[in-house]
């Protein structure tokens, strides 16, 4: 019997242990182990432990990669009933360190010098291990206290290893489980070896780190570590050594006085704006990567970690997110319909007055509720819950937004239990749509394109040209035996002529106001900007042209 098989029984049993037995059945060939329980004992307390909470615990018990499959399954709420989601969503990823010396001699080889030349200070101990790396407190020659994330050893075997089995496990699955279609079996595999593959790349999260800060460079509402690009890899990540209290001690944060109320307000208006003015979040913000700095408790200051998972949307999904969001607050739950459709998260054929009744059943009861109670996360989990039942599969990197926002007004509740989400999102949103999908966003995106159309314009005659020659080429197959083709012909010609010039004219003359508009600047004739004079002209020109008929 293979390696593999004996970790699929070792599973099995583990599955037994925890009194899995819906699991067991989705395990082709392993179902008879649950009439095995009476010699299996489980946990003394398992027969008290929710359903959720067993999972958990046998996911733990399993080892790292099961821990990770949970916490990433633990996003997919448009599969899981709510109560497994919770409890996955508790899942830490801490394992037993590897020895000091061998993290030593790894960052010693990766950065191709003894650790005494860079560092004058390196800590053995580390202060935190996972499964796919771990921490350690180091000093730089010059003082500055730092600390270096470094891979585990042989990790990548291991991983590729532990994946290649599950690949077998969710492709079994799929082709057995009556239930397969809505596990999505080997998509969540896939969606794992993604993340896992962006983990353990240090320097890609190295990235993230500086493309963030860049984005918040003025702000003093949020802190990341400074990366030192000079002492790190792909495997190894130095880093500014930060020091906070962690969001979930709420006795240490009103110790410092810090003002918890504007701490939950600032977390808020920072997801919003992370998401839909950056497009760039931090999607793992569990209360163990936020922490708060103690130095202005007036006005306090997040300081965020570990940016191994971050999140973007496409554009369009981004926008009518953002829409959303605005129908929601507003309760028209018609728009809310309208855009699902026209995002494409529903089959075309659904009509807009059967997914608006949907979309009212699904919120209407949340927003009968005080608003302290509402929670925007879980109306966007049932939406796509909706859009689920409908057959339709939604991108991950929206389940991995909806996530991250269950996670903040977690987060916000806890530090500020009467939290009004809507009005604290609400302006922070409106002002984002106006400034992103405005008249003013179109006029800078169209002066950021105005180089490359201004290098282009000059091509556009020859190519009306060509285009007219292959036209007229075209016609001239045609074998007209008579002056009425013949006629036909012309006219036809002459339509394509007059129809160019006044396309050509209507682009002049829109270019000449949007330059008119922007306040162009360059030589002067009369007091205007000499483009904006001759792509007038050049419009009066064109329109002429077209309303002129030509005798023939």
């Amino acid at each position: 019997m293979s390696r593999s098989a004996f970790r699929v029984i070792g599973i099995g049993l583990i599955l037994t242990r925890y009194r899995l037995d819906e699991l067991l059945d989705l395990l082709p060939g392993l179902g008879w182990l649950k009439w095995c329980r009476a010699l299996i004992p489980g946990p003394a307390d398992s027969e008290t432990l929710s359903r959720g909470h067993r999972l958990r615990r046998a996911l733990e018990e399993l080892g790292p990669l099961f821990v990770k499959f949970g916490q990433i399954l633990s996003t997919r709420r448009d599969l899981l009933p709510a109560d497994v989601a919770e409890a996955l969503a508790l899942l830490q990823d801490r394992v037993a360190p590897f020895s000091g010396e061998e993290a030593r001699t790894m960052i010693e080889a990766e950065l191709g010098r003894p650790i005494g030349e860079i560092f004058a200070d390196f800590d053995l101990k580390p202060l935190a291990s996972a499964s796919i790396a771990q921490v350690h407190a180091a000093t730089l020659k010059d003082g500055q206290a730092v600390v270096i994330k470094v891979l585990r050893p042989r990790v990548e075997q291991r991983i590729q290893a532990d994946l290649g089995l599950l690949k077998r496990v969710a492709a079994l699955v799929d082709r057995h489980a009556p239930s397969a279609d809505k596990w999505q079996p080997l998509e969540v595999v896939a969606e794992i070896e993604r993340t896992l593959a962006s983990e353990l790349d240090l320097q890609r999260e190295g990235a993230n780190l500086t493309y963030f800060a860049r984005h918040f460079k003025d702000s003093d509402d949020v802190h990341v570590p400074v990366v030192h690009w000079d002492y790190s890899s792909e495997r190894v990540l130095t880093m500014e050594r930060v020091s906070g209290i962690p969001i979930g001690d709420l006795a240490a944060l009103d110790a410092a006085g810090i003002d918890r109320i504007k701490l939950a307000e600032k977390g808020v208006r920072l997801f919003y704006i992370q998401v839909f003015k950056h497009n760039f979040f931090h999607a793992d913000s569990h209360p163990g990567n936020i922490w708060v700095d103690r130095a202005h408790p007036d006005e306090p200051r997040f300081i965020l970690l570990d940016f191994g998972i971050v999140g973007s949307l496409p554009e369009l999904d981004r926008r009518y997110l953002a829409e959303n969001f605005r129908a929601m607050f507003n309760n028209d739950y018609r728009r809310i319909a309208e855009l699902h459709l026209e995002a494409g998260w529903m089959p075309a054929h659904v009509r807009v007055d059967e997914l608006e009744a949907a979309v009212r059943s699904v919120c209407e009861p949340y927003f009968t509720k005080p608003i302290a109670e509402i929670s925007l996360g879980e109306v966007l989990a049932k939406i796509f819950r909706l859009a689920h039942r409908y057959e339709l599969t939604i991108q991950p990197q929206l389940l991995l937004l909806q996530k991250t926002l269950l996670n903040i007004e977690g987060v916000g509740r806890q530090l500020h239990p009467k939290l009004d989400l809507f009005a604290v999102a609400k302006p922070v949103l409106e002002e984002i749509m106006r400034k992103e999908y405005g008249l003013q966003s179109f006029i800078d995106a169209f002066q950021k394109r105005l180089p490359e159309l201004v290098e282009q314009a000059p091509e556009l005659p020859r190519l009306f040209h060509e285009y007219l020659n292959n036209a007229a080429r075209g016609n001239t197959r045609i074998d007209m035996r008579s002056e009425e083709i013949a006629s036909l012909v012309a006219e036809s010609r002459e339509i394509q002529r007059r129809t160019v010039f006044a396309v050509i004219g209507s682009g002049l003359l829109v270019s000449s106001a949007l330059l008119y508009g922007l306040d162009a600047e360059g030589t002067k004739w009369f007091g205007v900007s000499l483009p904006i004079v001759v792509a007038f002209v050049g419009a009066v020109i064109a329109f002429f042209a077209a309303l002129h008929r030509r005798s023939r």
